[in-house]
């Protein structure tokens, strides 16, 4: 799809399933986990847990089950812990790192607002190497609320008056509801196969735009505006 961007557009990024696949944050955290537990257990558990994950099984609750004998202090809330706060290994989706470098080099700002812990968070974004490519970062734990209310959204409204927003999301159930409502342009990722939440299409108001990937998303400047070579 074309976009036509000129100096007064600001983008606002969603981050897990936008950015980034959200499943690798998972297999991150349980790969971490699992090498964790292995020299206590004498096995490594890594791919028993995504399997037992993809059964929509209760992972950390199993392991417990079968080896708590061996691990005496471990308990659900190490396993949260350790799944929320562990340094992740993950990867920008395919087109996230060109588009979020010409916005740069073209100085439109960007902004993200994601629902979650604050250390998981920001754990993500320093992980992909983007933290610093954004004005600003709602995220719920620290700000209070989470998508859909208009508050992590109007947010940037109040702080960049007389900006054109356009919004760049998965969720149809969170992410477009108040943008819509707000005028913004509004893009939806469609879902490859991987992402944590199914997509419900159904769900009013609709985003604007469906792309199957950031790549899809050309950015049409006016004369006055050239990338830095």
């Amino acid at each position: 799809m074309q976009l036509e961007i000129n100096t007064n557009s600001f983008f606002v990024f969603d981050l897990d399933d936008t950015l980034f696949q959200e499943i690798d944050y998972l297999k991150s955290a349980y790969r971490h986990i699992a090498n964790l537990l292995q020299p206590r257990i004498c096995c490594d558990l890594y791919e028993e847990m995504f399997a037992r994950y993809k059964k929509k099984e209760n992972v950390f609750l199993w392991i417990i089950s079968q080896y708590g004998r061996f691990m005496r202090d471990v308990d659900i809330s190490w396993f949260l812990r350790e799944y929320r706060e562990h340094q992740p290994e993950i990867k920008l989706k395919p087109g996230a790192d060109s588009l979020l470098q010409s916005l740069r080099e073209l100085m439109i700002p960007m902004g993200v607002v994601t629902d979650g812990r604050s250390i998981t968070q920001r754990n993500k974004l320093q992980a992909l190497g983007i933290e610093t490519f954004f004005e600003d970062i709602i995220i719920s734990e620290e700000f209070g609320s989470e998508k859909p209310d208009a508050r992590n959204f109007q947010y940037f409204e109040n702080k960049y008056p007389n900006k054109e927003f356009i919004f760049i999301g998965d969720n149809p159930t969170k992410d477009f509801i108040v943008p819509q409502q707000l005028g913004w342009t509004t893009i939806c990722i469609k879902n490859c196969g991987y992402n944590i939440h199914n997509q419900d299409f159904s769900i009013c108001p609709k985003p604007n735009y469906i792309v199957s990937s950031l790549q899809e998303i050309e950015l049409l400047l006016p004369s006055t505006m050239n990338i830095a070579c």
